[in-house]
């Protein structure tokens, strides 16, 4: 046990390391959800209706802490699949180290980074005059964030050991895109077409989008499904469900490299 911590520990260091002498890349994660802030902020801002009425600034910024999160798996599959390709995951598992320290560091690194971005981007909705009205809610608001972070890691870690070369990766943006664009990040479901509602509805980035509005003390009513109405408990079951899938998936794969 304490040989696989002191592996784990050395990967998490040197992926900091990485974002220490490379800055542009933590500059990089972050430049899309803050031009999103202010370009829905501010130029859109206007034209948007939120349920039950309020600024729609306190709508979108908690919606704006989960994108970032579920970003963040086409930044963990980039860096899996970079090592990949140039021969360090093989490097890795040359060396006498555990072998779950190679994911769980990948893992514990991208949770340190999320850590990161999350407080820049709370400065960010804090200047542009957000203010979190939940009392001690928001700490529960933000181990959501983080618990829906922590399940993508695995489906990046999956894909970055799936696909076959860095270019590939950053095509997952595709798929990212769409995914939280039909969600409750923007605009509430009930805005929606029926069908399309419905859909935004049960999408797992939705449940942790109402939750942490509700913890943020955000007035936004909510929809008449089910999902919609017990957000809280989907927030916390859909990462779970999440993680049971592609932690499995990602070991695997880590495993049959050699083959």
């Amino acid at each position: 046990m304490y040989w696989a911590l002191a592996d784990c520990w050395n990967i998490v260091r040197r992926g900091l390391t990485h974002y220490r002498r490379q800055p542009v890349n933590i500059a990089w994660q972050l430049g899309f959800p803050i031009l999103s802030v202010l370009l829905y902020g501010y130029v859109f801002g206007s034209a948007m209706k939120v349920p039950g009425g309020g600024d729609y600034k306190d709508f979108l910024m908690p919606g704006m802490f989960v994108m970032t999160m579920a970003f963040g798996f086409i930044n963990t599959a980039t860096i899996v699949v970079y090592d990949a390709t140039k021969g360090v995951i093989d490097r890795f598992r040359s060396m006498p180290m555990a072998p779950s320290a190679v994911v769980a560091g990948r893992g514990v690194t991208d949770l340190v980074v999320a850590c990161a971005e999350l407080g820049i981007l709370v400065l960010t909705a804090l200047a542009m005059g957000w203010r979190p009205d939940g009392g001690w809610g928001f700490l529960a608001a933000f181990g959501l964030l983080l618990w829906l972070r922590f399940a993508l890691i695995w489906l990046g870690v999956w894909l970055g050991l799936l696909v076959p070369n860095p270019e590939a990766a950053g095509g997952l943006f595709a798929v990212a895109f769409p995914l939280t664009m039909i969600s409750s990040i923007f605009v509430a479901p009930q805005l929606m077409p029926d069908w399309l509602g419905w859909v935004a509805a049960w999408n797992p980035i939705s449940s942790t989008a109402a939750a942490t509005r509700e913890l943020f003390g955000t007035p936004v009513g909510g929809g008449d499904s089910w999902v919609e109405q017990h957000a809280l408990l989907m927030a916390g079951v859909w990462p779970l469900v999440l993680t049971a899938i592609f932690l499995p998936l990602a070991v695997r794969r880590f495993q049959r490299l050699s083959r």
